[in-house]
């Protein structure tokens, strides 16, 4: 009995002694993974922006800050109710956002993977089955086994490579909500390039009709005075031409407004022809305020969300330089096992059957030819790109500023022009066919004097259009359609 009690104390000691040795082993790793990860850290790239823009900032626009709540729904600026409701339901119905968003959820999940990495793992296991032995090797007896149990696995990251994983993941979740942002600045300006083409080709089209009227008495006028002998029939096929030459751009204008009007159905989810009857009164083309912010190059580098996924995508390649570079050290796992077996199961969950395991072990990758070293080579190649990206996506935002604020200076001088030639115009054509009813000048220049008309008049629609069109693109190219203290139009978790 003494030596019964000796035993069992002996084994409490072996058991403390393994817990204990346990408990080190697992407080060693545990405090070896907070070490720092191995691969370099991210440090954002500078973006060179000039301290103010090139081009002069005049007819409206200033360099004051934009409002982000302004910018945000720069649209409003243009107090047009239709575009207004056209843009907040593509907000809600577009096909290539509610894809965005789908990708930003699959970063989401993503992320997910790389973090489940940083923790144990744990399965559940069991098994019950019958066996016999050969009788000329063995006993040749039949026996049951019956065993339940947990077994657990933790790789401890000691070098950081799980934990660069989901910093990179991380970062993917962020391209993925630029990307979004990007969808939306885009999606935005082109609902309102559609809306302003519609509108545009309405006035159009109002031109080419009052234009038709007018040259349709020229044409009557004409045939009367051939009829009565007071004129030749090259006065009346001249006056004829110039009418059906005018009845020629309808067609083209009609495709032109159909195409507009079923590219903003599509842009709002809905099938062709399903925004005509919202657009199929006529109204004019939304004028322009008179003063725009723009504010500075620094601002606009901030707020342009391709920008900010390039930024984004780069420190996400620079953590998956570590990711690469933690391949080259010793890996270490913690593995462990608890259960139950017997080989008869009304003995299966009594304390006999008890059976454990834990400890740590350890893999290295001594020989692979060079291939960790090469996958940290390309992954630094990788990060170089991605940096090249966002240096090009800096150069090319600010000439695409640059651009679009001489543009829209420029247009508006030349649409003071063609208003002042448009109003030159149609006294011209009233003089010429006054004069002609006096016989001062012949049939000739009452028609070059209508076809200018018609030609002045329908430049400036194009350009009254374009002057807002500009305004657009120099929204668009500012970063506008969203704002990160803004109410956000699209979920945002996680």
């Amino acid at each position: 009995m003494t030596q019964s009690r000796c035993g069992r104390n002996r084994q409490r000691k072996t058991c403390s002694f393994h817990s204990v040795a346990a408990a080190l082993t697992v407080s060693l790793l545990i405090s070896l993974a907070g070490c720092a990860a191995v691969g370099p850290d991210y440090v954002p790239p500078e973006s060179g922006a000039p301290a103010a823009w090139h081009s002069e900032l005049r007819l409206g626009l200033s360099a004051e800050t934009m409002e982000p709540q302004k910018l945000a729904g720069w649209w409003t600026t243009l107090d047009d109710p239709v575009m207004t409701s056209l843009i907040e339901q593509a907000v809600n119905s577009n096909l290539d956002l509610k894809q965005a968003m789908a990708k930003v959820r699959e970063a989401r999940a993503r992320r997910g993977i790389s973090r489940a990495g940083q923790f144990p793992a744990l399965d559940a296991g069991g098994s019950a089955g019958r066996s016999k032995s050969s009788e000329n090797s063995g006993s040749g007896k039949t026996r049951s086994f019956y065993s339940v149990g947990f077994d657990a696995g933790w790789e401890v990251d000691i070098f950081g490579g799980a934990r660069r994983a989901v910093e990179a993941a991380e970062a993917d979740i962020a391209v993925s909500r630029e990307d979004l942002r990007d969808v939306l600045v885009s999606l935005t300006a082109e609902v309102a390039l559609n809306y302003l083409d519609t509108r545009t080709f309405q006035t159009r089209l109002a031109i080419a009709e009052k234009n038709i009227s007018i040259q349709r008495q020229t044409f009557n006028l004409a045939q009367s005075r051939c009829l009565a002998g007071l004129s030749d029939e090259l006065a009346l096929q001249q006056a004829r031409y110039n009418l059906e030459n005018t009845r020629a751009q309808i067609p083209t204008l009609r495709s032109g407004l159909e195409e507009a009007k079923n590219r903003l159905a599509v842009l709002t989810g809905r099938i062709p022809g399903g925004v005509h009857e919202l657009l199929a009164e006529t109204r004019p083309i939304p004028v322009i305020p008179p003063t725009v912010a723009v504010g500075v190059p620094a601002e606009t580098l901030r707020q342009r969300p391709d920008i900010r996924s390039a930024e984004r995508n780069l420190a996400a390649q620079t953590a998956r330089i570590g990711v690469a570079a933690a391949d080259l050290y010793p890996k270490f796992r913690l593995v462990g096992s608890i259960g139950l077996e017997s080989l008869a199961s009304s003995e299966l969950f009594k304390s006999a059957s008890e059976t454990w395991s834990i400890g740590p072990g350890v893999s290295w990758n001594i020989f692979d030819a060079g291939a960790i070293r090469h996958n940290i080579e390309a992954q630094s190649a990788v990060q170089e790109q991605y940096l090249l990206v966002y240096e090009a996506a800096v150069l090319g935002a600010l000439e695409e500023v640059e651009n679009i604020l001489t543009a829209y200076a420029e247009e508006q001088l030349r649409r003071e022009r063609l208003a002042a030639a448009v109003d030159a115009a149609n006294q011209a054509e009233a003089l010429a066919r006054k004069q002609y009813d006096a016989g001062l000048v012949d049939f000739t220049t009452v028609l070059d004097a209508q076809r200018s008309m018609l030609s002045f008049e329908n430049q400036m629609a194009e350009s009254d259009g374009t002057v807002t069109s500009n305004l657009i693109r120099l929204y668009k190219a500012l970063g506008g359609g969203w704002s990160s203290s803004a109410a956000p139009r699209f979920p945002e978790k996680g």
